[in-house]
């Protein structure tokens, strides 16, 4: 797996990767958080530069509520697949974000995470909205965050002030392709000839300072 995404970043090469300490600027300092227990059976790591942070994951109804003083990953060792699959999720960002002016922070999915608990072997590839309707796909490799597709505006992305507010992000892992879907419109595939294994734990990613419901959180069989 590590291998092979790698591979898959040979396209993404020509472009330079960003350390994730460069993703926070001094203006948007981490809010801080009170931790919580996490629900039954989900993990949850931390970026590096929010270690020493925290951040509030919580059953909320049928589905969980994120308070992120820090970004992190969320996932259940249990949601483990290789390939045909689909991982998707609801979210609803209950505040508006004003670290970065209408940009605000991202919200999404991750497919292929491996060492996930190894700051410098973990990897995972994933796609992720923001408040101002635009979308991101990256893959990390250790400390390396490497841009597949950079921050990309779509009609398909509902911005905060829109009704609804909502999105609902999927990757479709298929025989031909690894497709990324938000609301029901693919805004982006990629050859299975440069994701050639994608396979690895699925789960959620929330980065800092973000008020977040996620609903209908799901890892299934099928990537049509």
């Amino acid at each position: 797996m590590r291998t092979t995404l790698t591979l898959l970043l040979a396209a993404a090469t020509a472009a330079p990767f960003v350390s994730p300490a460069a993703a926070q600027g001094s203006k948007d300092p981490t809010t801080e958080v009170t931790a919580a227990p996490l629900p039954a059976g989900w993990s949850m790591r931390l970026d590096d530069k929010d270690a020493t942070k925290s951040a509030k994951f919580v059953k909320m109804g049928t589905g969980y509520h994120v308070t992120s003083g820090g970004a992190a990953i969320y996932w259940r060792p249990a949601d483990v697949e290789k390939d045909n699959f689909t991982v998707s999720a609801n979210f609803h960002q209950t505040k508006k974000n004003i670290g970065h002016g209408d940009h605000g922070e991202a919200y999404g999915v991750f497919v292929g995470g491996r060492d996930l608990n190894d700051a410098a072997k973990e990897t995972y590839l994933y796609f992720e909205a923001r408040q101002d309707g635009m979308y991101l796909i990256n893959h990390r490799a250790g400390t390396e965050v490497h841009k597949l597709v950079n921050w990309t505006a779509s009609p398909a992305v509902h911005k905060f002030d829109d009704s609804p507010n909502t999105n609902t992000l999927a990757i479709k892992v298929a025989p031909d392709s690894v497709r990324f879907v938000v609301n029901g419109t693919e805004v982006h595939a990629i050859s299975r000839n440069e994701i050639t294994d994608p396979s690895g734990v699925a789960g959620l990613r929330v980065n800092h300072n973000l008020d977040v419901h996620v609903a209908d959180f799901s890892v299934k069989a099928g990537g049509r």
